[in-house]
């Protein structure tokens, strides 16, 4: 399975915006009591009557910030996705929020692998799942030369470094084998070992590829489709990604290795 990564959940909170930011919230209507997890007891108290003072994300986190001091916290898990205004609800829209307004926004997720959370604002910083991430991979802090520090002496294969989130936040295996690809670098080439060189074109790379990709709206994968309904399309500028057997850019072909539930593709030729 192929959970919504960076860029799905960036083009999530982005079509969240437009409805949510500044809006009452009137009511919260929950469908059942759990998704991965139960949903948080009081969460329809504290968010019934706040209003909507912030959208952002957190690597593959969405955060939903009112008024009164509390931030939702969401996760799509493989599956889970927001429908904007639907005309009906569906079977699996287990969480609806409507607005002062006559907005109304619902949590789909067949799957239930996502979650919803309720936080403190204030202690944002502090939530576990934050607290070991590393640094956003289109955030300032994320350079060749923090590479470099954090990846002296690691001989683990640099695709795998990538996905480590305690390394950098919220990349996931369709971008970092993209991203490898454009910056030339062998998914298996030992971490430690690539130069600062090498290593600047990863980090340029790793941000022109996201960078594309949430203005192309994502990837559509499985059951991940935009708030608006409408598909992402970055799958139209796969490089390597999902591409076996296919001619490569350089004239060589694309090869794809299984590892452990997910695949790594990459070209033999102009990749070292």
């Amino acid at each position: 399975m192929i959970m919504p990564e960076l860029p799905e959940v960036e083009t999530t909170v982005r079509g969240l915006s437009p409805v949510l930011l500044g809006s009452r919230i009137a009511t919260v209507d929950l469908r059942r009591p759990d998704l991965r997890k139960p949903f948080p007891q009081d969460l329809g108290q504290r968010l019934t009557g706040a209003t909507v003072s912030g959208l952002g994300r957190r690597a593959k986190y969405g955060l939903i910030e009112t008024d009164r001091g509390d931030t939702m916290v969401f996760h799509l898990g493989m599956s889970g996705r927001w429908r904007v205004d639907p005309n009906t609800i569906l079977t699996h829209d287990h969480l609806i929020l409507e607005t002062a307004q006559g907005r109304r926004l619902a949590l789909n997720d067949p799957r239930r692998f996502g979650f919803v959370d309720l936080v403190e604002t204030r202690a944002i910083n502090d939530y576990p799942a934050f607290v070991v991430m590393g640094p956003e991979p289109l955030g300032p802090d994320f350079s060749a030369r923090y590479l470099k520090s954090a990846l002296a002496g690691r001989a683990a294969p640099i695709k795998a470094m990538l996905l480590d989130q305690r390394l950098v936040a919220g990349l996931g295996n369709i971008y970092v084998c993209e991203a490898l690809h454009m910056a030339g670098i062998t998914p298996s080439r030992a971490a430690g070992r690539l130069s600062v060189a090498r290593l600047d074109r990863l980090v340029d790379a790793v941000r022109e590829v996201l960078t594309a990709a949430i203005e192309a709206g994502g990837s559509s994968l499985r059951d991940y489709v935009r708030p608006d309904g409408e598909l992402g399309y970055f799958s139209k500028q796969w490089r390597v990604y999902g591409r076996e057997g296919e001619a490569c850019t350089c004239g060589g072909v694309v090869a794809r290795r299984p590892e452990g539930g997910r695949s790594t593709f990459w070209c033999g030729t102009c990749q070292r």
